[in-house]
């Protein structure tokens, strides 16, 4: 069943209305919402794109598009169509097309749900014509898959539809189009959790107090800001240093950053009463130690790490192709190729650091001693880190993002155990 909705706030019953032929806003080309998250832009533009879509155009073809198709469908297409069944649409969902042929009022017209993960995804879209198009987190989308869909919407009466969390300024989606929304004929709304009528300031304050740094100022405050200073800088105070239980792991694993000339980093990981503690590590510098070691020797030493521990798996750089190869011709362990996307992983990680589900045992120096280096380059003007002491702590970040962390297509592989 769908969630209820409560009185809509003003700038909800603007997403709502602006393009009504009694609406002042009606001659925009356009919508663009971003602001803080759960601030209410999402459901209402959703609603709205399908209610404009109906009232304008007959046998029209749409798109909703996403990062992925699995989070677009998670994100909108599942409330929303409840939603428009309750209210009396009649909705197919054609799974194997990816397409939705919805009905109202004796109109019927079809949308299509697209992914924009890469640069690659703007063929999928190439050659269809489209009466208006919904980008659901538009600034975690490519430009040129955006831009192909944008260029889709020839028709007479075609309307573009945005909706983004912020991310660092010199973003291309902020200056593009945010900065330059009356260039472009689009109405720019900014959302903070204030305008989202069903959150009580209890859940307000809650939201404020999961987020620190550049990312409270993004996703609480809602603002277009650059990440600078370190990156974990609560964890560099030793605020998620923890004893290790003395009691034996439900689970273990082992997370590498593999390098020959660049340090080797490996933690092994196990499981105590819902928090993964990072037990012990091995990290091992070539240019420090002035020599470099092969494949067998880092496998010797990843063994000795585990010692007698059932491993559920080695999760590994996935640039490392020669060493996991290494590992699997041994036998012991299976092999996973870790996620490596970089700002996603430095953000599931403070999530879990924050959260408790993980801790650092106090004798993984190299980790402690990266947490007080790992820092943002300013310099960049973006979302980057340096890079440089960053070897434990990309293998760290490779355990969370790909263990604790539930993949985008919802399909969890690597938790279960080996027998």
């Amino acid at each position: 069943m769908p969630a209820e909705f409560t009185a809509f706030s003003p700038k909800q019953r603007t997403v709502l209305t602006w393009w009504h032929d009694n609406s002042p806003l009606r001659d925009y080309n356009g919508l663009i919402c971003d602001g803080a998250v759960r601030s209410g832009k999402t459901t209402c533009m959703s609603l709205s794109f399908i209610a404009w879509a109906f009232f304008r155009f007959d046998d029209a073809s749409f798109a909703l598009c996403g990062k992925t198709i699995a989070s677009l469908r998670r994100n909108i297409v599942t409330g929303l169509l409840a939603h428009l069944r309750a209210l009396g649409f009649d909705c197919r969902d054609v799974l194997s097309r990816n397409r939705i042929d919805i009905s109202f009022g004796g109109r019927s017209n079809r949308f299509y749900l697209f992914g924009g993960r890469d640069a690659s995804s703007a063929a999928l879209i190439q050659g269809m014509t489209l009466h208006g198009v919904l980008f659901d987190e538009v600034a975690l989308m490519p430009r040129s898959f955006v831009e192909q869909a944008l260029a889709r919407c020839s028709p007479e009466g075609a309307k573009f539809w945005f909706n983004c969390n912020p991310e660092h300024p010199l973003h291309w989606f902020y200056t593009e189009w945010i900065q330059k929304a009356e260039e472009k004929g689009v109405l720019h709304l900014h959302f903070q959790m204030q305008d989202n009528p069903s959150l009580s300031k209890r859940v307000i304050e809650r939201y404020a107090s999961m987020y620190s740094g550049a990312f409270y100022d993004r996703f609480v405050l809602g603002k277009w800001v650059a990440a600078d200073g370190l990156v974990y800088p609560q964890a560099a105070n030793g605020a998620y240093t923890k004893a290790v239980p003395q009691t034996k792991a439900e689970k273990s694993y082992l997370s590498c950053d593999y390098g020959t000339v660049n340090p080797t980093s490996i933690g092994l990981w196990g499981l105590h009463d819902g928090v993964w503690y990072r037990e012990r590590e091995f990290y091992f510098d070539a240019r420090k130690e002035g020599r470099q070691k092969t494949d067998e020797e880092y496998y010797a030493d990843l063994e000795a790490l585990a010692g007698e521990r059932r491993i559920a798996a080695v999760v590994i750089d996935p640039s490392a192709a020669s060493f996991a190869e290494c590992v699997r011709r041994h036998g012991r362990f299976r092999v996973v190729k870790a996620h490596n996307d970089v700002l996603d992983g430095i953000r599931k990680v403070q999530d879990a650091l924050r959260e408790g589900r993980i801790a650092i045992g106090p004798d993984c120096r190299d980790t402690l001693r990266e947490f007080s280096l790992y820092r943002w380059d300013e310099s960049a003007g973006g979302d980057r880190v340096k890079k440089e002491h960053d070897h434990a702590m990309d293998d760290l970040r490779y355990f969370v993002a790909s263990v604790l962390s539930q993949p985008e297509d919802g399909f969890f592989a690597i938790a279960a155990s080996r027998t």
